[in-house]
């Protein structure tokens, strides 16, 4: 289970600033729905190839500043 909750509007923030980190991901469908953050993790951890901590830990550090562009 996810240790955070996203809204459409964190989502499409966390969403930019993986983007910005990861370009290579730009062609990859990241849809999120409310309540999915689980699957989105998953679906990062297969992407980016890493494991749920990391993704997880990303993931919080870009809502601790979601109108920063630092990831």
């Amino acid at each position: 289970m996810a240790n955070f909750q996203l809204t459409s509007e964190t989502a499409f923030k966390v969403k930019t600033k993986f983007l910005r980190k990861y370009r290579d991901l730009a062609n990859e469908p990241l849809d999120f729905t409310p309540g999915k953050e689980d699957q989105l993790i998953e679906d990062l951890m297969r992407l980016v190839k890493r494991d749920r901590t990391y993704i997880e830990f990303t993931i919080q550090k870009a809502l601790a500043d979601t109108k920063g562009n630092r990831l």
